[in-house]
């Protein structure tokens, strides 16, 4: 299944099994969180909806 480019998501997380190989998201909307009690920085946030994948993903629909 190709998946479609959500050209409102930048992403360049290549190993992500959401990214469209395209530089984009594949995904209607993401969730994005913290892993810090007062974030101040922007790398105190995450992409809560990462999915380590792969090219032989199968099951990538979110």
């Amino acid at each position: 299944m190709e998946k479609k480019s959500n050209h409102c998501i930048a992403c360049s997380v290549h190993q992500c099994a959401n990214n469209s190989g395209e530089g984009y998201c594949a995904l209607e909307k993401i969730q994005v969180g913290t892993h810090e009690q007062n974030p101040t920085v922007v790398q105190c946030t995450d992409c809560e909806s990462f999915v380590l994948g792969n090219q032989n993903c199968k099951d990538c629909h979110f």
